[in-house]
């Protein structure tokens, strides 16, 4: 069993924002499960963060792939120092259409419940699941931290301000998804303040990443350093939703 670094999981790290956050926490010297849903994708990843990443197998909707990961977590170092659930999805339709496109089928008028359970088994329940599953070996951990990556999307104070130009694209999908998972953040910070596990959601603004078509405004590596700055920050507070430059969203 190896002792040597402070050990860091990011589900959904083969690209994307999940990538420069498992490349960022390489580069401060710890060992980074860079978690993939397929292991190839995840093993040409870690090629490219170099440092002391491995690719680790885990698809956040299927529980028998998530406790083959804490498996290999406990094997090879016995505790888990951060998790970073940053794996989602933004809809479950067609491939292909532009933003605008997923934005109009989105509607909550007339968007599909089955697209709406499939995005939450990922972005919702995924969440839960991997978050219960590594708790024992976050209790091992010395300063052990949860980052939820969110979205400012998610936020229902922001979602009902006029000045908020992204407000009148809140929908069920990926929206109330996020919305959903800062109360999974909540609960479980709630919960776990006393034993000093600290749990944290944080946005990073509009990242031009697949899950909006590549549309986004910030490069991944703008997009990045709010979850990372979150994610090295062993004495930061619990139960805090930030965004880009610091900022402090309300729930």
């Amino acid at each position: 069993m190896e002792v040597q670094s402070k050990v860091a999981l990011v589900t959904g790290a083969n690209q994307g924002v999940g990538f420069q956050i498992a490349k960022a926490l390489a580069d401060q010297g710890y060992t980074v499960y860079a978690g993939s849903r397929n292991l190839q994708n995840g093993i040409t990843a870690v090629g490219k963060i170099g440092g002391k990443a491995r690719a680790i197998q885990i698809d956040v909707t299927d529980k028998n792939s998530v406790e083959k990961a804490v498996s290999t977590v406990q094997q090879e170092f016995g505790r888990l120092d951060l998790l970073v659930n940053n794996a989602a999805i933004s809809h479950a339709g067609a491939p292909g259409r532009t933003l605008e496109e997923i934005m109009a089928a989105n509607r909550p008028s007339i968007s599909s419940v089955d697209e709406m359970r499939t995005v939450w088994e990922t972005n919702v329940f995924g969440v839960v699941v991997v978050t219960q599953a590594f708790l024992p070996l976050l209790r091992k951990a010395t300063a052990p931290r949860i980052v939820n990556v969110s979205s400012g999307l998610a936020s229902l104070t922001l979602a009902r301000d006029p000045q908020n130009p992204y407000a009148p694209h809140y929908e069920l999908i990926y929206g109330a998804s996020k919305t959903a998972m800062n109360a999974v953040t909540v609960a479980f910070a709630n919960e776990l303040e006393k034993s000093g596990i600290k749990v944290s959601a944080v946005s990073p603004g509009f990242t031009a990443t697949a899950l909006n078509n590549f549309q986004g405004t910030d490069s991944v590596e703008v997009g990045s350093q709010e979850p990372v700055r979150v994610a090295l920050e062993e004495d930061g507070p619990t139960a805090l939703f930030t965004g880009p430059n610091q900022e402090v969203y309300p729930w």
